[in-house]
């Protein structure tokens, strides 16, 4: 299988008043097309900001840094401010941790899906608008014309999920990362999501960068697993594999 993402010694490095942070040391992973690679591990591991590094999305006073971090044949870590503005959103995109609050509460949900889509693939209004309706069908809302007219507090959370999902598909994006997407979710609304995630990966095959705690979100969803402790891989390997003998202490645990 062909990798879509090649990561290799990534690292993220923030200072502080007593020398300097490392949350993210020495991160080597790849994600192939129509491959799922979840990264699991405790709050406060590096998990999101391994997937802010790979968005450069980091906050001001924090760098990254690899030896190898390679999208689709381009190679990101000489790509200027401008160019990651094209490739964000466009040949990756991202399902952010929070559905309440990812989406602007002053705009309608469908004004928002429509921005990406006039941005990044230089659509007419109109046939912005087609394609998000089309994109909300997709995603299975109920009413997809209503909720383009509708601002983010006035559908659920489920549904808000699945505008941010549309959002992201809406330029068939090279790789999808999920940060936690269905944390704030019930199980029945979290098992849909999930679910909806493999119908769309298989349309599109596209490769997934899973974020996640939840072992169950892991055995629904992943091909290969890795184990992030306090910003390193402990461990990494085939979802079978990590489930059925675990090598590390903290993955056994």
């Amino acid at each position: 299988m062909s990798a879509i993402l090649e990561v290799e010694d990534l690292k993220v490095d923030i200072p502080v008043s007593s020398g300097m942070l490392h949350p993210v040391q020495g991160l080597n992973f790849s994600v192939g097309r129509g491959e799922t690679l979840c990264i699991v591990g405790e709050s406060g591991c590096g998990k999101s900001l391994t997937s802010l590094a790979l968005m450069d999305l980091l906050p001001s006073k924090a760098t990254r840094s690899a030896k190898k971090l390679v999208l689709d044949g381009e190679d990101l870590t000489k790509a200027s401010d401008r160019r990651m503005s094209d490739i964000r959103g466009n040949k990756m995109a991202m399902i952010f941790q929070e559905p309440m609050t990812s989406l602007n509460p002053v705009f309608t949900c469908g004004k928002q899906v429509m921005e990406a889509i006039q941005l990044h693939q230089k659509s007419s209004r109109k046939e912005a608008k087609e394609k998000t309706i089309e994109l909300f069908n997709k995603v299975k809302l109920p009413r997809p014309e209503e909720i383009f007219k509708s601002y983010p507090h006035q559908i659920s959370g489920g549904q808000k999920q699945r505008v941010m999902i549309a959002m992201a598909l809406s330029c068939n994006p090279a790789i999808l990362i999920a940060d936690e997407p269905t944390t704030a979710l019930d199980v029945t609304v979290q098992k849909t999501i999930l679910q909806l995630m493999k119908e769309l990966q298989e349309e599109y095959n596209m490769g997934i960068l899973f974020i996640t705690h939840d072992l169950g979100v892991i055995a629904e969803l992943a091909d290969e697993v890795v184990v992030m402790y306090k910003g390193k891989i402990v461990e990494k390997g085939p979802a079978l594999q990590i489930f059925s003998s675990p090598k590390h202490p903290y993955t056994r645990g």
